[in-house]
């Protein structure tokens, strides 16, 4: 049996391979480009937690935490021939797609960026899914991380996944529209859709695990070892979530700053939580598992942004951090009271209770970042979005000189 997991160098995917490996000997194959790395060190930023080559963290976690069945591919998943050549090779029985240029800030800078966005992600999700075709691999359980963000802000209680859609007093089930507000989580809707085709045409087992905004920096592997087991740390404006982003604030000496009221609700899942659902997936018997199309939303509660800001003063004041919460105007057009409701029951029966609440969440972040206080004080101008704005500037003036 082999698994395949893409995005393995990511803050999602190096913990989930290192789950899968450590509770299965059967082979564990890594895939990735480094275009995080790279991504994140365009708009001059850098991980909080430093990462190490990926041949010092597969090697780490041998020695730490005895996993031996892990092996890493360098490659890029928009190649139609590198695709071809990994799945004829490893022939997965479970791939986990958890590799895609994630930010939405990024995706909005401007056409390049988000053309590139799309074709990135889309590209490397029809070339899985056509391989799987093409190579007779119709069995393997396809497991994508896409987003919450698919389903935008509705007023009515998000379900987990499709919708009723009543027309002339007739009923059916719909997959839910997309509602996305970004040229990135426009990418996750297309990815839905192109996977419920692949299922429907191929008869693909598919599992659309829609993530939520994820906090932490710790499971259960990567405290097993020193820093090469850790996860990454991205505190910017265009890869640091919102949470990620207040604590980096707070440990620079910043006020954290909530846009208008914040009284907005938005869905939040800790990393261990969120890496203990894809492994359940990933782990579980072929001939249990459900041989359909399933929608998780992967998410434990919804949390407002002032909540948010709150507690990580409440957890920073812990830490000898004093913490101001101000609020701005929002330069952005949303609800600021908007009550998310979200159902979450498939995603629940897999990880059981919830193993983190925020607050023990946003405690390990301030355990790990008070290690990188200088790394994230190096880099506090990337709070704010600019660096790729004034590129943006400056090469327009010069096509106008």
């Amino acid at each position: 049996m082999t698994t395949l997991v893409t995005g393995a160098d990511g803050y999602l995917g190096w913990p989930t391979a290192l789950r899968i490996a450590d509770r299965t000997d059967d082979r564990v194959v890594l895939v990735d480009n480094f275009g995080r790395r790279e991504w994140v060190g365009e708009i001059g930023s850098t991980s909080a937690v430093p990462i190490r080559p990926m041949d010092e963290r597969i090697g780490a976690a041998k020695s730490r935490l005895g996993t031996r069945n892990l092996s890493f591919v360098e490659g890029d998943l928009t190649d139609k021939s590198f695709v071809d050549e990994l799945l004829a090779v490893h022939e997965p029985d479970t791939v986990v797609h958890a590799a895609a240029q994630p930010s939405a800030p990024y995706s909005q800078i401007n056409g390049e960026r988000a053309n590139y966005t799309q074709h990135n992600n889309l590209q490397a999700t029809r070339n899985l899914l056509w391989g799987l075709e093409e190579h007779d691999l119709t069995d393997t359980h396809f497991i994508e991380t896409t987003t919450t963000g698919v389903y935008g802000a509705p007023e009515f209680p998000i379900p987990e996944g499709g919708a009723t859609m009543e027309n002339q007093g007739e009923r059916d089930e719909v997959p839910f529209p997309a509602m996305a507000g970004s040229w990135y989580h426009l990418t996750k809707s297309h990815d839905a859709a192109n996977m419920r085709l692949a299922h429907k045409q191929f008869d693909i087992p598919v599992s659309d695990v829609r993530t939520a905004i994820v906090y932490g920096t710790e499971t259960a592997e990567t405290r097993a070892g020193d820093y090469h087991l850790k996860t990454r740390f991205d505190f910017d404006y265009y890869f640091g979530t919102v949470a990620h982003r207040f604590c980096a604030q707070a440990v620079a000496g910043y006020p954290v700053t909530v846009y208008g009221k914040g009284e907005q609700r938005k869905p939040f899942i800790s990393l261990e939580d969120a890496v203990e659902g894809l492994a359940q997936l990933a782990l579980a018997d072929p001939e249990t598992r459900p041989d359909d199309f399933a929608v998780y939303n992967q998410v434990t509660r919804a949390i407002s942004i002032v909540e948010v800001a709150e507690t990580i003063a409440d957890v920073a004041a812990e830490f000898d951090y004093e913490v101001a919460v101000e609020h701005f105007e929002n330069p952005r057009d949303e609800d600021e009271t908007h009550k998310m409701e979200i159902e979450n029951d498939n995603y629940a029966g897999l990880i059981g209770e919830q193993a983190q609440t925020f607050e023990e969440g946003v405690r390990d972040i301030f355990e790990t970042l008070e290690q990188y206080e200088d790394t994230i004080t190096a880099h506090e101008d990337r709070f704010l979005p600019g660096v790729l704005e004034e590129q943006n500037e400056q090469t327009a003036a010069e096509a106008d000189d």
